[in-house]
């Protein structure tokens, strides 16, 4: 993309690739799954136009970034760190920046904010509302008792060794406990991978690409074992307007790389999460905020999503809401479907800064 530079920054021991454009206050973009630093195209070069510094790394695990090896290294303190670790690099002395989040960036935007609140003058996260953490129940077993073992943030938890356990066990058999652990470490035979995996492997990286980015139900997203996306692979699958083959190949080429487990990983972090945010409990939101999401979302159509946004759940956690925000007829990329409307919305509430 012409105008960007691109750089990599060694930040809490992984190397981080970043993408920047402009000079002026610094905007920190926050991307999502299955997204890269790319999905901030069009804000970033608009307002890079308008005075600001834009800055949109690839989280760890996507795109040129690193992609750690252990599952529990994709924790929110993981990558609240690489971000407060890029903001020492990038922006100035004592200097707050702006923050901008979507689906997955909007849930680690959230963390900053509680985490770091001092490092930011304002927020504007998409999609994905802040969630109180609730101390009787861990995320997985609510998401289980209500959508089941096929919703699709339940089907990339599961889990499975590389070798099944009496191979393993032979291997422990033939020397020494610690040559048989690198043996099996350094070939990879102890990653826990996913059966996610292996079935989007069959379907194919781009395949899996456009299935997620021209998902527009509003509804809940079924991923039943064997029946992912439950059409054939081989069907005509049309690209949105908002995306071209060109773009879409620039993410193919990205996720043919790394894979999806890195991705997969924030997911299967979410328990480890809930138990490292306990002394939060209870805490608020105290940075400035503007919320936006789609009407066709299918977070902003989850079961009591509206209610908490609109009677007075949101803005008791996040006292400093300003705006919130329903983009009608727009799914979950909102920012890429509407990509003109949602710098305008940016704009005007970080210009008031």
């Amino acid at each position: 993309m012409e105008g960007v530079e691109h750089r990599t920054v060694n930040v809490n021991g992984i190397n981080m690739h970043v993408a920047e454009m402009g000079e002026g206050p610094l905007i920190l973009f926050i991307h999502g799954f299955p997204d890269l630093w790319f999905s901030w195209r069009h804000q970033m070069k608009a307002l890079a136009s308008l005075g600001y510094h834009c800055v949109a790394p690839d989280l760890r695990g996507y795109g040129d970034t690193d992609v750690p090896a252990s599952p529990t290294a994709y924790t929110s303190l993981h990558v609240v760190g690489d971000l407060v670790g890029l903001l020492d690099e990038v922006a100035g002395d004592n200097e707050k920046v702006f923050v901008i989040g979507h689906d997955w960036g909007a849930m680690t935007a959230w963390y900053l904010s509680l985490f770091r609140p001092e490092r930011i003058r304002a927020l504007v996260n998409m999609s994905v509302a802040f969630t109180p953490r609730n101390p009787k129940r861990k995320p997985l077993d609510t998401l289980r008792a209500v959508y089941g073992n096929d919703y699709y943030i339940c089907r990339f938890q599961v889990s499975k060794h590389g070798l099944r356990r009496s191979e393993k066990k032979m291997i422990f058999c033939w020397g020494k406990p610690w040559f048989a652990k690198w043996f099996c470490c350094s070939s990879g035979l102890l990653q826990e991978t996913g059966n996610i995996e292996a079935e989007f492997e069959k379907i194919g990286t781009e395949r899996v690409l456009k299935e997620f980015l021209t998902y527009r139900n509003p509804g809940p997203l079924y991923l039943p074992e064997g029946k992912a996306f439950d059409r054939p692979i081989d069907s005509p699958l049309k690209l949105p307007s908002w995306l071209s083959q060109e773009e879409c190949d620039y993410y193919v080429t990205k996720y043919e790389k790394t894979g999806f487990t890195g991705g997969f990983n924030y997911y299967r972090n979410l328990d480890l999460n809930w138990e490292l945010t306990a002394p939060w409990t209870g805490a608020k939101v105290k940075v400035p905020v503007k919320f936006i999401v789609g009407d066709l979302d299918l977070t902003y159509n989850s079961p009591g999503a509206k209610d908490y946004i609109h009677k007075g759940g949101l803005k008791r956690d996040v006292p400093l809401l300003e705006d919130v925000v329903v983009i009608q007829g727009a799914g979950h990329f909102v920012h890429q479907e509407r990509p003109d409307e949602i710098t305008k919305h940016i704009y005007d509430f970080v210009k008031k800064f």
